[in-house]
């Protein structure tokens, strides 16, 4: 049985991640990639499945843990009536090898440990052929361990039991002591991975994450929870290429039993801008140039077959198919990997790919040619499509129809290329795109508005709600105080708030494709935090902002969704949007919701902030 969802903690090295329960359990890691096949699969099933567990044998013993400041680096303390130890985890960044590295270090007293390590490639499925090393190899003791293109070798001073299925260890670790344990990843073949002094490895993990979260230009009273919550996005950027993956685990249920089981181990456009709009409220730019270069060649080819979303290199086939032997989290099934959203039409993605790169700029990205050229093109096809019904945001499996936010977004898809090349000198043809949002606009207004309601809706001719509505005034579409923004927000807070949480949309209403139930969604409770401050209800705002951060599990970390019947969190964890929606939500708060400051002192300084986070879209709105 696996942990509770907010039960685990993540640990990564920008390439891949795995997951830490607070017993000491890693019950998943896909290796070498986010997007390889897990060998720790008992997340989505058992220990058989995958797992790599070491902890004391006292039974009765508790546990703690934390991040070092500042890093993704796992302490859990465990005390037991021998003594206490720290099992400390993380994931060296290194090149032509992928490694997990764990250490035991005594506290005080002398506690016995046992490790077990259950390795199973191919998500759970294939059973690795265990060896030791040779006596005569200068890497020192370990075992070696290789099923098809997979060759992992474990090292450590521990003396390792091989039993059937699995690698077993007991020892005892004193005050003082620290025992390793190495676990390096290979092509099978290729040579052993090269041996690395795991305490050295240690010093120049903590010298990575500290240097990079040390740029960080945010400070205030949220301070912490927005540095953790990019530390997590940075962990989700695939190094290599640039790209960013929405979380790192596949088929985490938005509802416990149910079917809403979704791989989530690529890159989304949507998801990935809105990342890069976060890492850039905090100053980050490499990620912004970098995901630049990765789009460019992710869409390079005919604009007609721009997708959704790629692999991480850039990959466009994504076959969804469903892993049978493993029985899922909690027992919701189907287990899924790959996804087959990859196919859809969703038309807000043109809008967020727009609105990242104009903002980049803003910031001081590099010009680039290229980069310009990609959008032009994208725009230009966006005009043959944007009238069509799409999938949207949610990618509903239920039909296509006219969502309301695909709309908005297509007005800014056009908006942010007018805006791009009046300020950037960049060619194109502005009386043709400024005709183009006008149009939109109108559009929008005229099918997407229900009067009778003062709401926006979920989709032209629609009755039903729609969170997304709530990004109507945050990308400028309309001002916040426009009535017609005013009764939006209203009608979402009264008809899809549930226990003070926003759900997207009523499931049990809309079809989707898929029967009625889910969590509620936390990005468009934050979304809803945004509003608030921005007609001027910054108490209500501020409170439903501190609930939000009290989901948070105890090192920081927030899944997809909450479910607030079983005060769990739900969905792929952890989550991307959750966090950029955070980070969004506790900077709009620090610079409009202080009351307490005098009149004259918030006017200079909304005016400040408004001229700080111009680069983001950010707009000051006062009361």
């Amino acid at each position: 049985m696996p942990a509770r969802i907010e039960d685990y903690a993540m640990i990564g090295d920008c390439r891949s991640a795995a997951l830490v329960a607070r017993d000491g359990s890693i019950d998943w890691l896909c290796w070498p990639y986010f997007d390889s096949p897990a060998c720790f699969a008992a997340l989505l099933g058992g220990p058989e499945h995958g797992r790599w567990k070491l902890a004391p044998d006292d039974p009765r013993a508790t546990s703690t843990r934390r991040y070092h400041d500042d890093t993704l680096i796992l302490e859990t303390r465990f005390e037991t009536v021998e003594g206490c130890v720290a099992v400390i985890d993380f994931m060296p960044l290194r090149d032509g090898a992928a490694d997990l590295v764990r250490l035991v270090k005594g506290i005080h007293g002398n506690v016995s440990m046992s490790m077990e390590l259950i390795l199973r490639f191919d998500y759970g499925a294939s059973v690795p052929w265990a060896r030791v090393l040779d006596s005569d190899d200068p890497t020192g003791p370990g075992m070696r361990l290789i099923a098809g293109p997979d060759k992992v070798v474990v090292r450590t001073p521990v003396e390792i039991q091989d039993v059937p299925g699995s690698l077993r260890a007991r020892f005892d670790v004193k005050a003082g002591e620290t025992v390793p344990f190495v676990l390096s990843r290979v092509a099978s073949h290729h040579a052993d991975p090269r041996e690395i002094d795991p305490l050295a490895a240690l010093t120049d993990t903590e010298r990575y994450w500290r240097t990079w979260a040390n740029r960080c230009q945010l400070d205030g009273r949220w301070a912490e929870a927005i540095r953790r919550s990019l530390i997590v996005l940075k962990a989700l950027t695939f190094v290599p290429t640039g790209g960013v993956v929405a979380a790192p685990t596949t088929s985490l249920p938005e509802q416990l039993g149910g079917e809403r089981n979704w791989d989530y181990r690529y890159c989304w456009l949507r998801d990935a801008t809105l990342t890069l709009q976060a890492l850039m409220l905090g100053g980050y730019y490499t990620e912004a140039s970098d995901w630049s270069h990765w789009l460019v060649r992710a869409v390079a080819g005919a604009p007609s077959q721009v997708q959704i979303m790629y692999g991480l290199s850039g990959e466009r086939r994504l076959p969804e198919w469903e892993v049978d032997w493993l029985p899922g989290y909690e027992g919701a099934k189907p287990v899924r990997v790959g996804n087959g959203a990859v196919g859809q039409l969703q038309l807000d993605v043109y809008g967020e790919v727009m609105d990242a790169l104009h903002q980049a700029r803003l910031g001081g990205l590099e010009p680039d040619d290229a980069t310009w050229e990609v959008q032009t093109k994208l725009v230009a096809h966006l005009e043959t499509v944007w009238r069509k019904p799409d999938e949207g945001i949610w990618e509903v499996r239920g039909g296509r129809q006219h969502f309301t936010y695909s709309k908005v977004m297509a007005w800014v898809a056009f908006d942010r290329a007018i805006k791009s090349a009046e300020r950037f000198g960049l060619p194109g043809p502005i009386d043709h795109w400024r005709s183009l949002c006008k149009e939109i606009h109108a559009d929008v207004c005229k099918h997407g508005f229900d009067k009778e309601r003062n709401a926006f809706m979920q989709a032209y001719g629609s009755p039903e709600m729609d969170a997304s509505v709530l990004m109507i005034p945050l990308v400028g579409f309309l001002p916040a105080d426009d009535p017609r923004v005013i009764g939006t927000i209203e009608a979402v807070e009264r008809e899809l708030m549930r226990d003070g949480l926003v759900q997207r949309y009523r499931t049990s209403r809309v079809d989707d494709g898929l029967p009625a139930g889910e969590g509620a969604f936390l990005a468009c409770s934050f979304w809803m935090v945004d509003c608030l401050v921005m007609i001027g209800r910054q108490a209500d705002a501020r409170k439903l902002f501190e609930r939000l951060l009290s989901l948070r599990n105890d090192v920081g970390l927030l899944a997809e969704e909450y479910d607030t019947h079983h005060e769990r969190q739900v969905g792929n964890f952890p989550q991307a949007f959750s966090h950029i929606a955070l980070v969004h939500a506790a900077i709009r708060l620090e610079a409009l919701a202080d009351d307490d400051r005098a009149d004259n002192a918030a006017d200079e300084r909304a005016a400040e902030d408004e001229a700080r986070f111009e680069h983001v879209g950010y707009r000051t709105v006062r009361a």
